[in-house]
């Protein structure tokens, strides 16, 4: 523990708690630095999404659990956050945290860094932190599936950028910044007008798989017999319904025409020939 709280570096009402590999707030952190801190930097460690789980609870008393009992929930890895009230600068930059992350209510944090974390899914996690976070003016999500910009995926481009900007500035209408761009009186107004329209809707894995497969089964069908469709095989095959003893079939042959009345030849002029 000593050696962990050497690590710490302070800095008036800054406190940093970088590259350590902690997988959740230290305890100590909270305790010692809590009442003072305004930014708290705890960048490049293993924090990683909320799982929710029951303190000291016996399985009896878990299976009748009901909303009396929410108090003896816990915010997982970032539990230790709650001793940080007077926060106003919160840097998690390269931790693992994901969709279903949750953060205590820090009614004075105008800054939130998230980049480089695991997060794919945006709405959720807009209208998390509009709850939990009023005075939130400046925030990055930066290097997140759920920010599309060429420094998560190459097929994404400038206008996929600006309908995500719009859909988090129309969830959060307070925001200043948003990632690396001041949010324009312009921009503000686009988002308000049309914000709500630009959620990027996921297709169902289910629903792409049936059309494929009804697209495969149409496919599939020719009104040719089945003795037709191998397209290297010449031989005739007798026609579907004739009568006994006629030799009527079927035949595929490569036949091409080189006369001089041929389509090519119709534009061939007789002082040409």
């Amino acid at each position: 523990m000593a050696g962990s709280e050497s690590k710490v570096v302070v800095n008036e009402t800054q406190v940093s708690y970088i590259g350590q590999d902690c997988k959740e707030i230290p305890e100590f952190l909270g305790r010692k630095f809590g009442h003072l801190a305004k930014r708290l930097d705890l960048s490049f460690n293993l924090l990683s999404s909320s799982e929710c789980s029951v303190l000291n609870i016996s399985k009896s008393a878990s299976e009748a659990f009901t909303q009396s009992a929410a108090a003896l929930i816990t915010l997982g890895s970032l539990e230790g956050l709650k001793e940080f009230s007077s926060l106003e600068e919160l840097i998690l930059d390269n931790n693992l945290l994901g969709n279903d992350l949750l953060l205590p209510k820090l009614p004075h944090l105008h800054t939130l860094t998230l980049n480089k974390n695991q997060i794919t899914e945006l709405e959720s996690l807009l209208d998390h932190l509009a709850e939990v976070l009023p005075s939130l003016e400046y925030l990055s999500l930066l290097g997140n599936q759920a920010c599309p910009n060429e420094l998560v995926s190459l097929d994404k481009d400038e206008d996929d950028y600006q309908r995500y900007r719009y859909f988090v500035l129309y969830k959060l209408p307070n925001l200043k910044f948003l990632d690396t761009r001041k949010v324009s009186k312009k921009e503000h107004k686009e988002a308000m007008e049309r914000g709500a329209f630009m959620k990027v809707m996921k297709p169902n894995d289910s629903k792409e798989s049936s059309v494929s497969g009804a697209i495969s089964s149409e496919m599939l069908y020719t009104p040719l017999p089945s003795g037709s469709q191998d397209l290297t095989s010449h031989k005739g095959f007798p026609i579907p319904g004739a009568a006994s003893g006629e030799t009527g079939v079927l035949r595929k042959c490569r036949y091409v025409y080189y006369g001089k009345h041929s389509e090519g030849n119709r534009f061939i002029r007789d002082d040409e020939l």
